[in-house]
């Protein structure tokens, strides 16, 4: 086995735990990959099932602007972004009607180098109390106020950190800890950078020890051995950070991809991390612990068969459920093993929900299928109405017994509670 090491002492002993830094209802969905960024709600009651031609349609806005921006839903709100006209846009609309409530530009357009799927809007905002948090595909960074949209603060990851904006733009979703809210500019003193969430001030910078920079995937927090630690994907691998003054604690090369084009968030469970990326590579599980007074994350295994682009992947109990390339699969999450593998509705993104999952094709077809490590049991299909050109990269989210789908600049709502 594969053995990384950090770059300092970490001194820390006891058992490895996550906690993570939403605090929201039981039925918002405040941030990229709802509560604690694991694509797992926590709502009950969720249909088993959907009438063919999928589940009631409550509502459907429109007019909102090129992106994959995923939805985040907090305070009878949702909030969103895209590039309307000449501007990119963070907007606010009614949970109950989807009626536009505020729509407050904060960038002009950027012409990408890659050009798949558009120029337009990639981060989910970040709702954290009365601020919502946005971070922009050129890298303009925002504080708005929930209740009107006004401008509380902003900074930029090219002009203010050094950072480069990526070939696909920066498609980080901003991670509120805390005080702090924590962005990946990519700059080579500035790898990643905590700012004070009231201020925009700055609270530490941290430069990669290898030399990476930013890739396609957003941070997300845990407690690590009772230490604070930001875990983020970079083209070179996953890292974890200390939240305190980011220094690194450890790092796990295996998991990146050899162009960096990683995406996927990492999973966290019980002092365990796991991470995946295409391009014929595949994902890779770690035990972060502690050896002679370092910390190391240290491989438990390599598997080629969990080969995710940028559809992410969700634990529910001991198993992992994600797509390898275009086929969902499940994984024995310490050990591996490959319980089953389907074509289900092709490559696409997943969420889950009381025991099911919510498979979104990037061709349309959504499927409600059971978390069921035994067999692969689908138990619904629709075909997605108001289809764009473009693929259906946003997520699925699920808030108040409800289920959004992002078109580029179509959002529908949907009933499954």
């Amino acid at each position: 086995m594969k053995q990384f090491r950090s770059l300092q002492k970490a001194g820390l002993i006891g058992l490895l735990t996550v906690s993570f830094s939403a605090v929201a209802g039981a039925d918002e969905w405040t941030q990229w990959r709802g509560p604690g960024r694991t694509g797992v709600s926590r709502e009950v009651g969720m249909l088993k099932s959907w009438p063919e031609g999928g589940p009631k349609l409550l509502w459907s806005a429109k007019d909102l602007g090129e992106g994959h921006s995923a939805p985040s839903v907090a305070k009878g709100r949702i909030f969103g972004m895209g590039v309307k006209g000449e501007k990119e846009t963070v907007w606010a609309l009614d949970e109950k009607t989807g009626k536009e409530v505020w729509s407050t530009p904060i960038a002009g357009t950027i012409t990408l180098e890659g050009r798949q799927g558009g120029y337009g809007s990639r981060a989910t905002p970040t709702v954290d109390g009365n601020y919502v948090y946005s971070l922009g595909v050129g890298g303009e960074l925002v504080c708005l106020e929930t209740a009107t949209g006004k401008l509380v603060w902003k900074k930029n990851l090219v002009t203010d950190f050094g950072g480069a904006v990526p070939r696909w733009g920066y498609s980080e979703s901003p991670l509120v800890d805390g005080d702090n809210v924590i962005v990946t500019p990519g700059g080579s003193t500035a790898t990643m950078v905590a700012l004070n969430k009231k201020t925009g001030t700055v609270a530490w910078k941290s430069a990669d020890p290898q030399g990476n920079t930013v890739a396609y995937s957003s941070a997300i927090a845990a407690d690590v051995s009772g230490q604070r630690q930001y875990i983020q994907f970079l083209t070179g691998g996953v890292v974890g950070l200390r939240a305190t003054d980011g220094k690194q604690a450890w790092h796990f090369d295996a998991p990146a991809s050899r162009g960096g084009i990683n995406c996927s968030t990492p999973i966290f469970d019980k002092g365990y991390v796991f991470a995946a990326a295409a391009y014929g590579h595949g994902g890779g599980l770690a035990e972060l612990k502690t050896d002679t007074g370092l910390m190391v994350a240290k491989e438990v295994y390599f598997t080629k068969q969990m080969q995710n682009h940028h559809g992410g992947m969700v634990l529910v109990g001991d198993y992992l459920y994600g797509f390898d390339n275009s086929t969902l699969t499940c994984l024995e999450f310490k050990t591996g093993k490959v319980m089953w593998a389907e074509r289900s509705v092709g490559k696409g993104s997943v969420m889950a929900a009381d025991g099911m999952l919510y498979c979104r094709s990037e061709r349309g077809p959504v499927a409600l299928v059971e978390a069921n490590p035994k067999e692969y049991v689908e138990k619904a299909r629709f075909e997605q109405p108001e289809r764009s050109n473009e693929p259906s990269w946003a997520y699925p989210v699920i808030s108040d017994g409800k289920l959004y789908l992002r078109d580029q600049g179509v959002l529908l709502c949907y009933a499954v509670k």
